[in-house]
């Protein structure tokens, strides 16, 4: 049984960082509470550096009680200062991602891999590109109306179009920021350049994740550690474990196991790369180490996950020693919430994609709050989740023996 447990969070690329995670775990508690006669003492979030941010969670059952430190690799700086670059810095790259990955044959792996998270890539790359061809046709009709009227130059119409395609494109920002493009297709160019092992934004927090995660697992204070990184943070998490490893070999032997769970992770798709040398030998670290537990949570709902995917065979990672990981844990976001709210949350994607770390009003065998505070190791419930929930009683009494 667990009773004190390490949480060391790492997002994906998401500017609204530790405080914004922070409201969405508070929220996950509150839906928690719908099922589960229990009440959550969560502290305050406090801004611990830089590079951390943290907030504890005192969760008490009939016959357990598990106090857990929930810390927050912090990321905002960097992704909110990426995002918010001029376009005219962020097009070429995006641009670039776009054609190399069509001529490399990156995109068709990617679709052969899983069909679903290929569509959505593409969605993005389409309304990239649209967003330029609404703006360069936008310049081209205004400019060829005042040619007409007005009888301008060549050269003044040639003026008119790129000044009214810009406005055009900088007035539809906005809502292609509120549909996620931007953020997306800024994310991509730099997982291409860091699958390939070339120095990206990512180093310094991967760095300052490593050394704590050593930190933790010298100190012996927790029964359990758990590194978790959700969507893009399933690139970075096994980066940060890979690195601690690499800093510390025997990471995993100082005392508490240490799990690394990746929720919804995008990392598939980056490891296919042509040259992904840096993230294949991530995989190959982690797949072949037997003091680490790597478990890779996968739902068929979530379009921007891999279903029913091996991450290592099937990105092509050649092994140079016997395999332990990664444990494939596939759950339903079906059995999380009420079907009334299921029907509306189905038809939205970022928040479908969101649902592994939000929480449900429903008893389900994958609760996010019961994993991350809850007295079982993230181990049994990924191993055997029926039988991890079926080991609770209905006000919440843990019976040990059927655990």
């Amino acid at each position: 049984m667990i009773h004190r447990r390490h949480v060391l969070y790492v997002e994906g690329y998401d500017p609204q960082g530790a405080t914004g995670y922070y409201g969405l775990f508070k929220g996950a508690v509150r839906r928690f509470q719908r099922s589960w006669p229990l009440k959550p003492d969560v502290g305050a979030l406090e801004i611990d550096s830089e590079a951390l941010a943290h907030w504890t969670v005192d969760l008490l059952g009939p016959n357990w009680k598990v106090a857990t430190r929930y810390e927050f690799l912090r990321q905002e700086q960097i992704i909110g200062a990426n995002i918010a670059q001029p376009m005219w810095r962020q097009l070429p790259r995006s641009l670039f991602w776009i054609g190399a990955g069509a001529l490399t044959g990156w995109l068709p792996r990617v679709f052969r891999a899983g069909w679903r998270f290929g569509t959505h890539l593409l969605y993005f790359q389409l309304m990239l590109l649209l967003w330029i061809a609404v703006s360069i046709g936008a310049g081209w009709i205004v400019a060829a109306v005042a040619r007409h009227f007005a009888g301008f130059s060549a050269l003044v119409e040639f003026l008119v179009a790129v000044v009214v395609a810009v406005g055009v494109f900088a007035a539809l920002r906005p809502l292609l920021d509120r549909w996620h493009v931007t953020q997306i297709t800024n994310h991509w160019p730099i997982l291409r350049e860091f699958a390939r092992g070339d120095a990206t934004c990512f180093d310094r927090p991967i760095d300052d994740g490593a050394q704590r995660l050593i930190a933790a697992a010298r100190a012996n204070e927790a029964d359990e550690i758990v590194v978790i990184g959700h969507s893009g943070g399933g690139v970075i998490a096994p980066a940060v474990v890979a690195r601690a490893l690499e800093l510390d070999p025997d990471l995993g032997r100082h005392g508490p196991p240490v799990v690394l769970l990746t929720l919804g992770s995008i990392m598939p798709a980056v490891a296919l790369y042509a040259q992904a040398s840096r993230m294949h030998a991530i995989v190959r670290r982690l797949a072949t180490e037997p003091s680490i537990t790597w478990i890779d949570s996968q739902s068929r709902k979530d379009v921007m996950n891999f279903w029913n995917f091996d991450p290592v065979d099937g990105t092509g990672v050649k092994l140079d020693a016997p395999r332990h990981n990664p444990m494939i844990w596939q759950v339903r976001f079906k059995e999380m919430v009420s079907p009334e709210f299921y029907k509306r949350l189905r038809l939205s994607f970022f928040r479908l994609h969101y649902q592994f770390i939000l929480g449900g009003d429903r008893r389900a065998p994958y609760d996010y709050v019961m994993l991350t505070c809850g007295p079982l190791p993230a181990t049994a419930w990924a191993k055997n989740a029926d039988a991890a929930l079926a080991s609770f009683a209905p006000d919440g009494t843990l019976d040990e023996a059927a655990a």
